[in-house]
């Protein structure tokens, strides 16, 4: 049954090695409905790792992970639950309408849902161009746009901005907005730590640890500073001097008992 009062995720006491190499020793975290909740924290840090956990192809050592209600990886999940990874899932040698129809059939998604995200990424012009022929931002629109055909409650977009300029991050940052604005949840990942400011909710991620979970404002007015960037090398200074760690909400709503 549906909560629109419960976190959209849920992760309990997650244990994660890859290889030899342990990611996750015991994280648990909540994320909220109908917010963009930023995962920020340097290359390596667990960022990915974790998304992967979210949306099921993880495999993990022990803990779960709860999303809209349902084990993370559920066939319930399908239509439900989006993903982006960082390379462009989409064909070079189609057009855009063609590579959303593809994955439009995959779904079994509406051939409407095809025109719909096609205006909403801002490619209606170029719906005809082979995705080979655009622009690397571009690029990543297509992809975003298959993530969003069928209209799910959460989407997963892992560094969907990394390698594009400010004003491709900026637009790109907009259409998130928008999606969010729309009534779906949004969990985004980047290392780039200006992009903090855009997002409703922080998971501040170092070494596998949630180092902070708190709004932008709150980031800055705990820290004392004026820019993300310098916020979160503040909290890492505190939090390798064992000071007292700043504010979390894991686990709100009745997420833990």
């Amino acid at each position: 049954m549906n909560n629109d009062s419960a976190p959209a995720l849920t992760v309990r006491d997650l244990h994660v090695k890859r290889g030899e190499t342990v990611v996750f020793d015991g994280l648990s975290v909540a994320v909220p409905r109908g917010q963009i909740t930023g995962l920020l924290g340097p290359s390596g840090c667990g960022k990915t790792t974790l998304m992967r956990a979210v949306v099921g192809v993880q495999k993990v050592q022990g803990g779960t992970v709860t999303v809209l209600g349902e084990s993370a990886g559920s066939p319930a999940l399908r239509r439900r639950v989006a993903y982006d990874t960082q390379a462009a899932s989409v064909y070079a040698d189609l057009t855009v309408r063609q590579n959303l129809l593809y994955f439009a059939r995959l779904i079994g998604a509406r051939q409407a849902d095809v025109d719909r995200v096609i205006q909403q990424v801002g490619l209606a012009a170029q719906r005809d161009q082979t995705v080979g022929s655009l622009s690397g931002g571009q690029e990543n629109r297509v992809s975003l746009a298959t993530a969003m055909l069928g209209k799910p409650e959460l989407i997963v977009l892992d560094e969907p901005t990394v390698g594009l300029d400010p004003v491709l991050r900026a637009e790109l940052w907009d259409v998130f907005r928008a999606i969010a604005d729309a009534g779906a949840t949004l969990l985004v990942s980047s290392h780039v730590m200006d992009e903090a400011l855009r997002c409703d909710r922080l998971l501040l991620l170092r070494a596998g640890r949630i180092v902070a979970d708190l709004t932008p404002a709150e980031l800055l007015a705990w820290t004392g500073t004026s820019d993300p960037e310098a916020a979160f090398l503040a909290l890492i200074e505190r939090d390798e001097a064992h000071r007292p760690p700043a504010p979390h909400r894991a686990f709100e709503h009745g997420a833990a008992r």
